[in-house]
């Protein structure tokens, strides 16, 4: 029998603690809450925590600075919850570490989702790298340079990348086998300049697999999820 997961919540607002701690708790999740970082500090100190859902905006340390010490503490996976304006925190966020985000108002549906996902993940050790080498970095029959900005295969003739590839690429070197969807994809490469109804990571994502794919239209390194998204589906692997 699978013990039950245990997530911390860490909002400085009551209603939505008590909300989605309740919410939490009726499908089977055992849920601790917190109003800030010395309480949850506390929780952490006191028990084992599976996954802590953190607020992005707090008076005094905010989520970032949390998710920041965290990272330095701990690998716990983070799911950090987020207002419509505060994308370019998100990215931050994501960059330091969180592994997922759910933007405010959102749906409980959607937040237990996500944190079931995570879990997985974990259980399935395919989280997110906090980073990858800045030097190069193997994928299928490819080096990825981060500091030449250019993939090179066994030939070693050496491709370059555009900014958007380059960014790109990395993003899914960062994070192997996970899913990813167009909107987090749209938060990791391009921030505020993303638009709500952008769909250049799609364009991004075709040029990119002319680069590296055999067969592009029938891709075996960056794979399309129907309805979830893209994931790239081979290992990586630093190299010195």
């Amino acid at each position: 029998m699978e013990q039950t997961p245990h997530i911390l919540v860490v909002d400085d607002h009551r209603d939505i603690r008590d909300a989605v701690s309740k919410y939490l708790v009726r499908n089977g999740m055992r849920v601790t809450a917190a109003d800030g970082g010395p309480e949850m500090r506390a929780a952490i100190k006191n028990g084992a925590v599976d996954l802590v859902v953190l607020d992005l905006m707090m008076p005094g340390e905010d989520g970032l600075t949390l998710c920041r010490q965290l990272r330095e503490t701990s690998d716990i996976p983070v799911i950090m919850l987020t207002a419509m304006a505060e994308d370019t925190d998100r990215v931050v966020g994501l960059e330091i570490g969180a592994d997922d985000y759910v933007t405010k108002p959102f749906n409980p549906r959607e937040l237990l989702a996500r944190i079931r996902a995570v879990l997985r993940r974990v259980k399935a050790g395919t989280r997110p790298r906090d980073r990858i080498n800045p030097g190069r970095t193997r994928f299928d029959r490819w080096v990825f340079d981060a500091s030449r900005q250019e993939i090179s295969a066994e030939d070693g003739i050496a491709i370059p990348l555009s900014t958007a590839e380059f960014r790109l690429l990395q993003t899914f070197l960062q994070r192997p086998h996970v899913v990813l969807s167009r909107d987090q994809l749209l938060d990791l490469t391009a921030g505020r300049a993303a638009q709500v109804f952008d769909r250049s990571i799609d364009n991004q994502v075709s040029r990119l697999r002319r680069k590296i794919e055999v067969d592009p239209k029938n891709p075996t390194i960056i794979k399309t999820v129907w309805g979830g998204g893209y994931v790239l589906a081979v290992d990586v692997e630093e190299l010195t």
